[in-house]
């Protein structure tokens, strides 16, 4: 099913001519909802495709595609606001300094994006996941580059999208799918792409990334690589619930066979009874899991290697070993280390890299400044997560202090919570520095739009000649700012 270059070409053509289309704020919201309604009625269907090529089971799909038709639709109330174009109008100043002329400020779309699948998140993260969902909501026509891990889903869904779209008399172009290695190689290169968003790995993600600043003109290209997303657990908090924490890690680990980004990946114990307690907590927990189907087989035999490297360290311990489990499935397990092997740089720096699938690290620290130490050798994450006491929380001992390490480490920071799970929220942040994401943005809730958009301002222009979002008269009915005033 390898696209050529000649079809990519012709893909991404047909979205560039399909962007006048999507001009008109409430034909795209309309296109969002009905695409939403349309998905969810061919839900049966589409479940068990997905099914058949990821193994990931009907009741995660169902919820997923759920999540995704929740998307679309969120989007599309954004579209209706007009928030999101950040309508600034500062009419003629002669008194400031210097004098102010008529300015008007809001943002436009860019143009074609290309969307670069996961693995994981067949719908939510895919064809229409929420990539596509935003940039739709920017007014930005799609090139979608399937995953290869579920190419009939990606069919399907599209020709979902498409047939959504001629309702509302969008060309059916808006949305075009591409499948392959090169072809996806090809679709950043295209100088009718504007932008792209990708979900993966860090490899391939950061491959695409210099091609896109490699380009005659570089586009901006928002990618989530990687993430360790650790987990700092208190003395104080393990004496206090060793065992609901053990319980609760080993539940967030291993949810979906341990394929979320957003996994606790490394995990900082206290030493001493109160730590012994919640590991082992996390062991019987742990041990109790069933095996699990990966999405693939390159990821099952690059999960067993990774374990067996991290395993063989010395003086890294497996209290439940993580590996093969049948023919197809793999299981569950940890490892555990001393705080004092991830002091400086070495071999124990493979502990701190991300291991797709059901294992995590767990550091034994004895005080506070050796979890300190750790957390300073840790790369960029999309979460990060403190358990405190009670105490610790109502703001006695180092709570804020805690919270105050982790900020420059993620995106998103979590007291007494698990990260996997992303709601789909306008605070919503997903997103964080380097390696977990290639940008300063999100790509879930309602600023994942921001991605799509440029700002653009027009000075001293007649008011017959602006578009109508910037017209004094507002007959869009637009949320913005007016010589200073906040209006909605």
């Amino acid at each position: 099913m390898e696209a050529t270059a000649q079809e990519v070409d012709a893909a991404v053509r047909a979205a560039h001519e399909a962007r006048g289309a999507l001009a008109d704020r409430t034909v795209r919201a309309a296109f969002l909802r009905t695409a939403a309604d349309r998905l969810q009625a061919a839900k049966d269907h589409l479940v068990e495709a997905a099914d058949a090529e990821t193994a990931l089971g009907p009741v995660r799909l169902t919820g997923e595609l759920a999540r995704t038709c929740y998307q679309l639709r969120s989007f599309a109330d954004i579209v209706d606001e007009g928030a999101f174009l950040d309508v600034v109008i500062n009419h003629p100043d002669d008194t400031a300094t210097p004098p102010i002329p008529d300015l008007r400020r809001y943002k436009v779309s860019l143009g074609v994006v290309a969307v670069y699948s996961a693995s994981n998140f067949p719908f939510a993260f895919s064809v229409a996941g929420g990539d596509t969902a935003s940039a739709l909501g920017a007014g930005c026509p799609v090139v979608v580059k399937a995953h290869p891990d579920h190419p009939a889903l990606s069919e399907l869904v599209a020709s979902v999208l498409r047939r959504a779209a001629a309702e509302h008399g969008i060309p059916e172009g808006v949305i075009g799918l591409v499948h392959g290695f090169e072809a996806g190689i090809e679709l950043i290169k295209h100088p009718l792409i504007t932008a792209a968003g990708f979900t993966g790995s860090i490899r391939g993600g950061r491959a695409l990334f210099d091609a896109a600043a490699a380009r005659p003109v570089p586009i901006p290209f928002h990618g989530e690589l990687g993430s360790l997303n650790p987990v700092v657990i208190t003395e104080a908090a393990a004496a206090e619930r060793a065992e609901a924490i053990g319980a609760g890690l080993a539940g967030s680990m291993t949810l979906g066979v341990g394929q979320f980004c957003v996994k606790p990946g490394l995990v900082l114990v206290p030493s001493g009874a109160a730590g012994d307690g919640l590991v082992k907590s996390l062991t019987d927990a742990v041990s109790d899991t069933d095996s699990g189907v990966l999405l693939d087989h390159r990821m099952r035999d690059n999960f067993i290697a990774g374990v067996a490297e991290r395993a063989e360290l010395p003086d890294v311990e497996t209290p439940v070993t993580p590996g093969a489990g049948g023919e197809h499935t793999v299981s569950a397990g940890f490892l555990t280390v001393a705080a004092e092997k991830l002091a400086s740089e070495g071999a124990y720096d493979l502990l701190l890299e991300e291991c797709f699938g059901p294992v995590t690290v767990v550091v034994r620290y004895d005080d506070d400044a050796q979890a300190q130490t750790v957390l300073s050798r840790l790369p960029g994450n999309l979460t990060a997560t403190v358990h405190l006491s009670a105490e610790e929380a109502a703001g006695e001992g180092r709570g804020a202090e805690i919270l105050a390490e982790l900020t420059p480490l993620a995106g998103r920071v979590l007291v007494n919570g698990w990260p996997t799970g992303v709601a789909v929220a306008a605070a919503q942040h997903h997103g964080g520095p380097y390696p977990a994401t290639t940008s300063t943005s999100t790509s879930v809730g309602g600023t994942a739009i921001e991605r799509w958009m440029r700002p653009v301002a027009y000075q001293g222009a007649p008011e017959a000649l602006l578009p109508p979002e910037l017209r004094d008269d507002n007959p869009l009915g637009l949320p913005r700012r007016f010589n200073g005033q906040l209006e909605r």
